[in-house]
């Protein structure tokens, strides 16, 4: 019998093996299709070492980043992408945070306030270290995009409610100077893709990749 091709998928901050996307993708492409998902560690360099091992097992034929996880998910060399909501901002304002995060109690509030869900989620803490790992890491992610030479496929969705464009951690306009005209979709959501989108959107495109 064929080995199901298998898709790689990075979950974003807080999330793990059990995140509501990759979930819904399982229910919607298994057995024909393989979700490879796994909890990494908040610190991007530990992470990468784990991504790296992982790649090696998973031997994807496509990688998907959600949120956060875009980041991890753009270094990834070689294969085709699609990305969730990638917040490509996100660790310019953990180097806002990391200027702060001397302060007595900042740590301990964002760790609580962004405490995940029950279940195998990944742990944060949002220690200045850990925080200022990131922006060496969004450089290493962006050197491998279109702008720098990539030939690696990339396609992003965006949703018109996602809170987090209001703020800039989630920037069309910064995808668009990385990965260039025509390579993203907007949906009428949240930041987090409802599952109506997941199955209009996000799955044919999958399709089209991997067929």
């Amino acid at each position: 019998m064929k080995n199901p091709k298998t898709i790689l998928y990075v979950h974003g901050m807080g999330g793990g093996s059990d995140s509501r996307i990759p979930s819904i993708l399982k229910d919607i492409l298994s057995p024909e299709y393989s979700i490879f998902i796994r909890t990494y560690d908040f610190d991007p360099q530990v992470a990468t070492r784990q991504l790296a091992s992982w790649v090696e097992e998973a031997k994807p034929d496509l990688v998907i980043g959600e949120s956060l996880g875009a980041i991890h998910a753009v270094a990834i060399k070689g294969y085709p992408h699609l990305f969730v909501s990638p917040s490509l901002n996100a660790p310019i304002f953990f180097r806002i945070l990391a200027a702060i995060a001397w302060i007595p109690g900042v740590t301990r509030f964002f760790d609580w306030y962004y405490h995940p869900r029950e279940g195998d989620r990944q742990a944060l803490h949002f220690d200045r270290k850990t925080l200022l790992k990131w922006r060496g890491m969004r450089q290493k992610a962006l050197n491998n995009t279109p702008l720098n030479g990539s030939e690696d496929y990339f396609h992003a969705f965006f949703g018109t409610k996602d809170r987090y464009r209001r703020s800039g951690v989630v920037m069309v306009r910064t995808w668009k100077k990385y990965f260039g005209e025509g390579s993203w979709t907007i949906y009428d959501g949240t930041h987090f893709m409802e599952e109506e989108y997941v199955r209009s959107l996000l799955v044919p495109r999958i399709l089209s990749l991997l067929d």
